[in-house]
């Protein structure tokens, strides 16, 4: 029986554009015009570590008080967008798939460095389809460390080499590489390049072809 685990942003809704819009907002105010290539480097990492990365594309350095001011600023104006979520947000066939596997008995896990995660999954209406969320509340090592995915593993009880991660940020695929598990890219190839699989979503394949993956073997 294999184990599942799902980031969230650009996986199972299509936030990561509420994270470009809040960290676009961010980065003007420091005087520095944020890209979306750029904000590809931002998806899957921390807000402190995403901040810090700003920061240092701007060449700025700031004091500790507003930069904590910054973070704050940052999650209230992505929250605005968040509170206005429903099920219309859930990218193609994740709402299918996740619904599949929790009928085949499979247990399935969040894996998200986001801190809004269980307000997003109860907004979406998909919170009942987890057995567990291991989010940004949960750990303290952001991706590419494995952490997330290796809590998420063991509150399932599956054997890391079992699991198969679903990821759209290159962070995030090298935490599941990192964690010895099957890593599935969600998004561009160029990006994704090092995920054991890539699709462009979930309409590409059918939860038989993921359960039927092979293990991998340490």
């Amino acid at each position: 029986m294999k184990g599942f685990i799902f980031d969230l942003d650009g996986v199972i809704v299509d936030t990561a554009r509420f994270h470009f819009l809040a960290w676009k907002k961010t980065a003007d105010e420091l005087g520095f015009a944020l890209t979306p290539e750029l904000n590809e480097q931002l998806k899957g990492v921390s807000r402190v570590d995403s901040l810090k990365k700003i920061l240092e594309w701007a060449g700025k350095e700031i004091e500790q008080d507003y930069f904590e001011r910054l973070m704050t600023e940052k999650n209230e104006d992505y929250l605005t967008y968040v509170e206005r979520m429903t099920a219309a947000d859930i990218l193609p066939g994740v709402e299918d798939f996740l619904r599949a596997l929790k009928e085949q008995g499979h247990p399935v896990a969040l894996g998200s460095a986001s801190k809004n995660a269980p307000l997003i999954l109860e907004k979406t209406g998909l919170i009942s389809l987890f057995d567990t969320i291991v989010d940004g509340n949960s750990v303290k090592k952001a991706k590419p460390d494995p952490e997330v995915f290796l809590v998420a593993a063991e509150q399932l009880g599956v054997p890391t080499g079992e699991c198969v991660v679903f990821e759209d940020s290159e962070a995030g695929v090298t935490a599941a590489n990192n964690a010895g598990m099957v890593s599935i890219g969600l998004g561009s190839p160029e990006n994704l390049g090092h995920a054991d699989h890539v699709y462009s979503d979930f309409t590409e394949f059918t939860p038989e072809f993921i359960v039927n993956l092979q293990p991998k073997r340490k």
